[in-house]
């Protein structure tokens, strides 16, 4: 498992935390699949408010590992603000950093992104930018401090996987050392394993699982994927072929004279 700016995970899922029935399934969900890190929208907390509270106790029994991100967030301003917030409130370095650009598609604003990227790092968080999956823009991000990319698979909460198979496959070929999250979009357990098939890293989702008729067996389903999709891509498979091979050799077969 590669590690994230020096912390490395045991598994290859994070999990979000908002959209769940009740708090005792998201636990579970966390449980039965052992997710690494939880994703926390600072929206969710208030240090005046007792909901706030008691979710932020909840997380803090999960055992995991914290990632804030910026949901919601427009501009490099409310972005900045919003992850200097998440580090006082949660106590992390680690920043999931999101400037909306396009209400319909939730596309990240990728000129805002980088801008926001560099005030980050240079104030010493570790940012995990939510991104597209553009080379050029991949490279930017890398030059202002990023050390991880986290490209979409497809627009938040549709569901959809990997809309773009050549763009994910080249900037995993691009960027072989920087650790890939694929962050969005991901709708069935075989999006995730496909995912790790192309050589990503991990998974970040939360819709796929939360909105599940059963959000802990998704969850389960989903840390399965994930494991099927990260031997596979270890295993060195195939390369697709146009034609047949038998897979049965000819030599020493029966025949009548």
């Amino acid at each position: 498992m590669r590690s994230f700016y020096g912390t490395t995970l045991p598994n290859a899922l994070m999990l979000g935390t908002a959209q769940y029935p009740s708090p005792a399934i998201l636990a579970e969900a966390f449980k039965r699949s052992q997710a690494a890190v939880a994703t926390v929208s600072l929206r969710r907390e208030s240090s005046h408010d007792r909901a706030g509270q008691d979710f932020w106790g909840l997380i803090r029994d999960l055992g995991v590992r914290v990632l804030p991100n910026t949901a919601g967030c427009h501009t490099v301003k409310e972005a900045v603000t919003t992850a200097h917030m998440a580090r006082e409130i949660f106590g992390t370095k680690w920043i999931k950093l999101e400037v909306i650009g396009d209400e319909d598609t939730l596309q990240p604003d990728v000129f805002g992104l980088v801008e926001a990227a560099r005030i980050l790092t240079e104030d010493g968080f570790q940012v995990f930018p939510y991104t597209t999956e553009d080379l050029v823009v991949a490279g930017k991000l890398l030059t202002v401090g990023c050390e991880v990319l986290m490209p979409w698979g497809a627009p938040i909460g549709s569901g959809l996987g990997l809309n773009n198979l050549f763009g994910l496959r080249a900037i995993r070929a691009h960027f072989p050392e920087v650790p890939l999250v694929i962050d969005a979009g991901i709708g069935l357990p075989s999006h995730a394993a496909r995912a790790m098939e192309l050589g990503f890293d991990a998974v970040l989702l939360n819709t796929a699982v939360a909105k599940a008729g059963d959000p802990a067996g998704m969850a389960e389903a989903f840390a399965l994927a994930l494991r099927a999709g990260q031997l596979a891509a270890d295993a060195d498979p195939m390369e697709p072929r146009d034609m047949a091979s038998p897979s049965t050799p000819l030599i020493g077969q029966a025949f009548l004279s």
